[in-house]
């Protein structure tokens, strides 16, 4: 499998770009002998912790599990002023806070919550209307509702010390919308940012539907004809039922670049079939009007990894390279021939470039 990588260093210079075996993070997870296939070996949707409940600001509440650091981490160390209070961001290791797409739910994290357990303390959430989070009405199923959305569990789950974003397809844009409604806390309390196929604007939605219905039932499918399929949702859960061989052939196709195990593929299709299609109906409209490609300035402030397959059909390659031109410092990583789930079809590549992000976010924390 190959890859394209552009590297853009801003002021960490030569330390950014080290290989991720050299950094913090992939030392320790190479010494504790978590490999390339971390979670191989662990059945997908069975990493679990103790759920807590975030109440978002319009009442919605949200499914949230944080996986604790384990002590005597590299990243820990320094003084704490009461349990779980730190006496300055910059002084605290980063908590990283991961934020599914469309349709999908927290599990979609799996590769990466095998990696990272116990060697960075990671918040995952439902985000509303996905997985075991309440349902959102139609008025507040939007891209900015969702960045509020962020912002509630920060301050629940992260009332001090640094975070990390990461954001896969719309929960990129859920980081995007939180960056753009609050920019103070980028710099502040958000430290780094990763971007993992995905866009600030320009999506087209038609390209989502695919996996999502039945092949009858997409061809020339408009914003009136998913609002009408949405009075229908429930005909339109039967029918992805009952077409789920063909649903999982479009799965596999419009999800993944290349040849993957059929788990993979079962696992994906499991979490849109469990997603109904009012949800899917509800955000739909949102796609199209959201557009931050000219709030993304506030991101050159701190380390930014954007990560995407030249194979997506999703959010092509395109949105990525946009946004890595609209953040002149960030770093592009392309994986050749990769699709739109790429943290578990290139979850190797994406983990170590995860790892140079939370390094070189901690890096600059620490040296102001």
């Amino acid at each position: 499998m190959g890859s394209t990588r552009r590297w853009v260093l801003g002021s960490l210079g030569g330390a950014v770009g080290l290989a991720a075996a050299g950094t913090a993070v992939g030392l320790l997870r190479q010494e504790r002998a978590i490999s390339r296939v971390a979670g191989a070996d662990v059945p997908f949707g069975s990493l679990r912790s103790d759920p807590l409940t975030v109440i978002a600001d319009d009442g919605v509440p949200l499914h949230v599990e944080v996986d604790e650091a384990e002590p005597s981490q590299p990243l820990e160390g320094r003084r704490r002023r009461g349990p779980g209070r730190w006496s300055r961001a910059s002084e605290a290791p980063p908590t990283v806070v991961f934020v599914h797409g469309y349709c999908l739910n927290l599990d979609c994290w799996h590769f990466q919550r095998a990696a990272y357990r116990g060697l960075v303390r990671a918040v995952y959430y439902d985000q509303r209307s996905h997985g075991r989070s309440g349902r959102s009405d139609r008025e507040h199923a939007t891209i900015d509702q969702l960045g509020r959305d962020l912002r509630q569990v920060l301050d629940e789950t992260v009332p001090d010390g640094p975070v990390v974003l990461v954001g896969h397809s719309m929960g990129g844009m859920s980081v995007i919308s939180f960056a753009q409604q609050f920019p103070d806390l980028i710099g502040t309390k958000v430290i780094g940012v990763g971007l993992i196929a995905t866009t600030a604007g320009g999506l087209d939605p038609s390209r989502i539907l695919m996996p999502l219905l039945p092949s009858r039932l997409t061809g020339r499918l408009t914003h009136r004809a998913v609002a009408a399929l949405s009075r229908g949702h429930a005909l339109v859960d039967a029918a992805r039922r009952v077409g789920r061989v063909v649903a999982t052939v479009a799965t596999n196709g419009f999800a993944f670049g290349g040849d993957v195990p059929p788990s993979y593929v079962t696992f994906v299709d499991d979490m849109l079939a469990e997603t109904p299609f009012e949800v899917v109906a509800d955000f739909f409209p949102s796609f199209r009007g959201f557009d931050a490609f000219d709030s993304l300035e506030v991101l050159d402030h701190v380390p930014v990894s954007i990560i995407c397959g030249t194979a997506d059909r999703l959010t092509s390659v395109g949105h990525s390279r946009k946004l890595h031109a609209r953040v002149p410092a960030s770093r592009l990583l392309e994986l050749e021939g990769a699709g739109h789930m790429v943290p578990l079809e290139r979850h190797d590549q994406v983990n170590a470039e995860l790892d140079q992000l939370i390094t070189a976010a901690t890096t600059r924390a620490s040296a102001r």
